[in-house]
């Protein structure tokens, strides 16, 4: 499971210093696609395959499900990070997310996300209320 928030810098080459404890997860193999709000999904190439893999059970007859996978999967791009733990982020995907930078890479569970810096403090901003004003029903009997 990948928790927190780094803080790294990307290099003048694109490329992007993964955070040491997500490394050893995402040796083996990554894919990095478009998410939602405009920052990037960062997923190991096993958990990328397995949502792949559910997608091709959906139904292509529904415009919102070849919507969707047109824009998530036209974006992926599989890296493997280099001995450095240094991913390389591809041109279209770094203009994507805004990111130039200073990047905030956040573990979401099964996914790690890379954000542009002023976006991901933008996005709290917006959303932190809402957060702590929430009641059981957004997943129930959680907490």
């Amino acid at each position: 499971m990948f928790l927190g928030t780094h803080q790294p810098r990307l290099d003048d080459k694109g490329r992007l210093f993964l955070p040491a404890k997500f490394r050893e997860r995402l040796a083996g193999g990554l894919v990095i696609t478009r998410g939602q709000e405009r920052c990037l999904y960062v997923f190991p190439m096993t958990e990328f395959e397995r949502i792949a893999e559910q997608m091709q059970s959906t139904p292509t007859t529904s415009r919102a499900v070849r919507d969707y996978q047109r824009v998530f999967l036209s974006g992926a791009s599989d890296e493997i990070p280099d001995k450095q733990g240094r991913v390389t982020i591809p041109a279209a995907l770094r203009e994507y997310a805004g990111l130039d930078r200073d990047c905030t890479v956040i573990g979401a569970g099964a996914r790690v996300e890379v954000w542009d810096s002023a976006a991901w403090e933008a996005y709290l901003e917006s959303t932190e209320q809402a957060f702590a004003d929430q009641s059981e029903e957004v997943i129930p009997g959680l907490l």
